[in-house]
């Protein structure tokens, strides 16, 4: 407890190498909060001064943290090819409304290796024709990988965007068997 006499939330963050590039984890006493893609020095900052601003207090880094012992064990496990599902509390509080509706569908109902169309997912949350919007919750997705976002293509059979980059992407899916492995 903070002076005031309130619960004081406190964040803790690390950066995880992975076969997609540098992964910066932040967790909560609730859970995962955020998973960045691509976390060089200036992401990182940037993430950070975020994260600030939005959680009220200043981010931690803590590699050793019981709060990130399992979200690092997982998320090696998955790249190493040793899990195909996460099973972590998730602090939901970097999200909200429709956004977070959608999240929560796409984390419980598509499973490693399969793929849903952005108007699909839009079904699954009871708003069909809202695909665009389906595309907006997964650019602001807080938690990439761990809410599979890359699992969301065009219903055309195309790959669609991708915050991470479509090469992570497109690495992604391949980690899954969606895709061939590149070539190069």
């Amino acid at each position: 407890m903070d002076s005031h006499g309130q619960n004081e939330q406190r964040v803790v963050w690390t950066v995880v190498g992975t076969d997609i590039g540098p992964l910066l984890l932040a967790a909560t006493q609730d859970g995962l909060v955020n998973v960045v893609f691509h976390a060089t020095d200036a992401v990182r900052d940037k993430t950070l001064d975020r994260l600030a601003s939005r959680m009220g207090t200043e981010p931690v880094e803590a590699p050793d943290s019981p709060l990130l012992a399992e979200p690092i064990r997982q998320v090696e496990a998955y790249f190493a090819g040793a899990r195909r599902d996460f099973d972590l509390p998730l602090d939901w509080s970097l999200i909200s409304g429709f956004n977070r509706q959608v999240l929560r569908e796409l984390a419980s109902g598509v499973r490693y290796g399969a793929v849903v169309g952005y108007g699909e997912l839009a079904g699954r949350v009871g708003q069909p024709g809202a695909a665009q919007a389906v595309g907006v919750a997964m650019g602001s997705n807080p938690l990439p990988v761990v809410v599979p976002c890359h699992r969301v293509v065009e219903s055309d059979g195309g790959i669609g965007g991708f915050g991470g980059g479509l090469e992570t992407k497109r690495k992604l899916l391949a980690l899954e068997g969606v895709l061939p492995e590149p070539l190069f």
